[in-house]
């Protein structure tokens, strides 16, 4: 039995990803937060396969705000690689604030639309 905690985040990320659903051409930006580490991955649904990942342990920064706002902007930069601009943004089942927000912010800076 996993704690309440943890029971209901998995309830909001039901939630959320009833309502969010990623494409080739607007992938699903998902992020994915740790005690330690936060990833970042950019989701085609389709066809279930991940195009973009990134994480605050490849960036080589702490899992605090300042380095989710790296985190974004590596992100941001991946994407355009990958020749992708249009994102749908995915929380998962965390509150929009904090090193969530920070990413989702510093993603939008870097050129990524919501």
């Amino acid at each position: 039995m996993l704690p309440k905690k943890i029971q209901d985040r998995l309830a909001r990320k039901r939630r959320v990803r009833a309502k969010v659903q990623g494409t080739a051409v607007r992938p699903r930006m998902t992020v994915y937060r740790s005690l330690t580490q936060i990833s970042v991955q950019l989701i085609d649904d389709t066809v279930g396969k991940t195009l973009v990942f990134a994480s605050t342990k490849e960036a080589k920064v702490k899992s605090d705000i300042e380095g989710a706002k790296q985190l974004g902007e590596l992100i941001a930069k991946k994407a355009k690689d990958a020749k992708v601009q249009d994102v749908v943004f995915d929380r998962n089942g965390y509150k929009y604030h904090g090193r969530i927000k920070a990413v989702a912010d510093a993603a939008r800076e870097g050129g990524l639309t919501f």
